[in-house]
């Protein structure tokens, strides 16, 4: 009788257990970043803050969930995204075509598009046909690649993993000009003096928060969050704290 009461016992314990693990797992919202492109998301006194990083807690809020941020490199989001390592990614992530045979996106949430960076005292580029024959730094990952491949083959592509050795090859004279997207690269030249961007765009596109295939409920309610942020005025204040600045 006892055995018996002790099994029941420990098994009631267990299921409670279990049961709230899940709950706590259903109100965790795990999101892969890659904190390296400010001002969309980047580490400061070791804390990861801008554009993306509060516009993702604002909708985690709005969810009634908290998040659980997962550091990634850029390159690794989709593949992370898919494998289940998290729930969604959000990191500057261009809602593309080629992305969406293999991803959901939520409703666009930022405006942007491909830029050229160069040193202020550069003659030799002064439009983006300039651009061919020259060293252009880029991201590995990032669409920056494939379009310059495709659009601008005779530029000499050197390729790297980390957003800031980009702009860092320009600084030092080892690539003539940086293609990148377009807030980080005016969030750039406002903290560098010494640079600018070409007036001209190579493309203007828009920020999607990236979300698997079997998860329509969660890009619904990703969605539905947005709308409300738009509505109260919550998204335009962390627009304006952001970008108020921008070009």
């Amino acid at each position: 009788m006892n055995i018996r009461r002790t099994f029941l016992l420990t098994t009631a314990t267990l299921l409670t257990l279990g049961a709230g693990l899940a709950q706590a797992q259903d109100k965790t919202l795990r999101v892969g970043t890659d904190a390296t492109f400010p001002p969309m998301e980047f580490v400061d006194g070791g804390k990861r803050t801008g554009f993306d990083i509060e516009l993702t807690e604002a909708l985690a809020k709005v969810m009634g969930k908290q998040v659980e941020w997962v550091d990634i490199d850029f390159k690794g989001l989709i593949p992370g995204l898919i494998s289940k390592r998290f729930d969604l990614a959000m990191s500057a992530i261009y809602i593309t075509d080629e992305r969406k045979k293999v991803v959901d996106f939520s409703d666009a949430y930022y405006a942007g598009g491909l830029v050229a960076m160069v040193k202020e005292n550069n003659a030799a580029i002064k439009k983006l046909s300039d651009l061919d024959g020259k060293k252009v730094s880029v991201q590995v990952g990032t669409k920056s690649v494939g379009y310059l491949q495709q659009n601008f083959p005779k530029v000499e592509r050197v390729e790297v993993e980390k957003n800031q050795e980009m702009f860092n090859l320009v600084d030092i004279g080892r690539a003539d000009a940086a293609v990148t997207g377009k807030p980080a690269a005016y969030q750039y030249v406002r903290t560098r003096p010494g640079l600018r961007v070409l007036d001209e765009q190579l493309t203007t596109e828009e920020y999607g928060i990236a979300l698997r295939k079997d998860t329509p409920e969660l890009t619904k309610a990703v969605n539905a969050a947005l709308a409300k942020l738009k509505a109260d005025g919550s998204y335009a204040a962390i627009v304006k704290k952001w970008f108020s600045a921008s070009k």
